[in-house]
């Protein structure tokens, strides 16, 4: 990486950065202006999703932006009513993307039967082993639903994207992941964060900082990925903006009481 950030070891020897950049409802226009802009502000992990319609402003942003494809991380999911259409799905996002592999591939979420979502993730890692994604994993799982890949082929997934913030933060969860050697990434930092809540206007003023960044460091801290979403230049900039503080032993349990 050509910039200086924390990171987690994927399987392989795949570095993931710890803070990156989603594209959710980023298309079109103002969805390559984002993740440009992204870029630019230091963001060197862009998570998309073939759900998204985003995959083709995504990849000419990262050609125009002047970095090399082996400084940044990029993820794609898979959607779950793709199950038989693994491979030709994971071929048109690359065309779109307009690299020759994705970082991580993920299914998007699990399939409605346990027997689809294995037959997927035997072709995720076939995918994988085929030099289309470096590694692969799964979003929206539960920790049984893990469990079951993992029995059935004895092959862990990298990571698991879920939805996941202080006032969602599960510690058994967290253990689970870990205690499996599974990456935890967290969406939706903010949707589900009351900003103004006492416990993180304080931190942040103790630091000089905003809630948001905050909410963020927590996340780095606890080695958790996390990927904030905005098309908001400012605000893209200051999500970045994160890498000059870090938060006590007890500012992070003041934090993690927000989920009890």
């Amino acid at each position: 990486m050509d910039i200086d950030q924390p990171t987690v070891l994927l399987p392989g020897d795949v570095r993931m950065p710890l803070l990156g950049f989603g594209t959710w409802q980023a298309t079109g226009q103002a969805g390559y202006d984002a993740v440009l802009a992204a870029l630019d502000a230091g963001y060197r992990h862009i998570d998309t999703a073939t759900m998204y319609g985003n995959e083709e402003e995504v990849g000419r942003a990262v050609r125009e932006s002047g970095l090399r494809r082996e400084d940044l991380f990029i993820t794609t999911k898979l959607l779950p009513d793709r199950v038989g259409r693994e491979r030709q799905t994971i071929e048109a996002s690359l065309r779109a993307l307009g690299t020759d592999h994705v970082d991580l591939w993920l299914i998007h979420s699990p399939p409605s039967s346990p027997s689809d979502s294995l037959l997927m993730w035997r072709e995720l890692l076939a995918a994988r082993d085929g030099d289309l994604a470096r590694a692969v994993g799964v979003s929206n799982y539960r920790t049984a639903q893990l469990d079951e890949l993992i029995q059935a082929t004895e092959e862990n997934p990298a990571v698991n994207q879920i939805r996941w913030s202080p006032m969602l933060y599960d510690r058994q969860r967290h253990a689970e992941h870990r205690d499996r050697g599974i990456v935890l990434e967290g969406y939706s930092p903010f949707k589900s964060t009351d900003l103004a809540d006492p416990v993180l206007t304080r931190i942040a003023a103790a630091h000089d900082v905003a809630p948001a960044q905050v909410v963020l460091r927590w996340h780095i801290d606890h080695e958790i990925v996390v990927i904030p979403k905005s098309v908001t230049p400012d605000r893209i900039r200051a999500n970045a903006d994160i890498w000059n503080f870090s938060l006590t032993a007890e500012e992070m349990r003041d934090i993690d009481a927000l989920g009890s």
